[in-house]
């Protein structure tokens, strides 16, 4: 099994559902870009959540500037193309995490989901609630549906008020499964751990 997790924007919390799938499938991770954060980056946080056992597979690019990859990748004068980029080879599950949404810009021409259809692996879509949130949703399942990458899960990640899950779930078609992660309180591998155990796939 091997699983591209991306969000609907930023700040969704694709990190913490990334380690919450690392440890319920008991998978290598994998994060192709990191953009930003070098002192504290999403695999070291995988690292820290899920526990030592997990193995991280080295980023291709590691940019120093918090922006979109595209900008960060133009500071340090590296053109990003998503040829660059082959899965890891491993003999267990294999958790991808993304930078950002799906149109999030790697160059100029092209985007995650285009690395997405290059990798062509499933997708995990995070989702949070905010205002806003049903049409940056909407959109990137039609945006999905339009390259024919599979949709293998929808996440809600927190709580949601009834009427936007409705929404949202009644877009989806019936090959998506809906997996519900609580807010969680402390960041640590008790809690990842705990959740993990407790998935509910719908």
């Amino acid at each position: 099994m091997k699983l591209f997790v991306t969000g609907i924007g930023t700040e969704v919390g694709k990190t913490v559902c990334s380690a919450i799938l690392t440890k319920y499938f008991n998978a290598d991770y994998w994060k192709p870009i990191q953009s930003g954060d070098l002192h504290y980056s999403d695999t070291m946080k995988i690292k820290e959540w899920v526990g030592g056992d997990v193995f991280c597979h080295p980023e291709i690019y590691r940019l120093q500037l918090a922006a979109s990859p595209h900008q960060s990748a133009l500071q340090e004068n590296v053109n990003i193309s998503v040829n660059d980029f082959k899965l890891p080879q491993t003999t267990k599950n294999l958790i991808v995490e993304g930078a950002g949404g799906l149109m999030v810009p790697l160059s100029d021409q092209e985007f995650i989901i285009d690395l997405i259809e290059k990798l062509n692996i499933p997708v995990a879509l995070v989702v949070r609630n905010y205002l806003g949130c049903i049409n940056h949703t909407l959109l990137s399942v039609m945006a999905l549906h339009q390259k024919k990458i599979n949709l293998k899960y929808l996440i809600l990640n927190g709580d949601f008020p009834k009427d936007t899950e409705r929404v949202i779930c009644n877009f989806l078609t019936s090959d998506t499964e809906i997996i519900k992660i609580p807010d969680l309180k402390k960041l640590d591998q008790e809690n990842i751990e705990m959740i993990s155990k407790t998935i509910n796939k719908n």
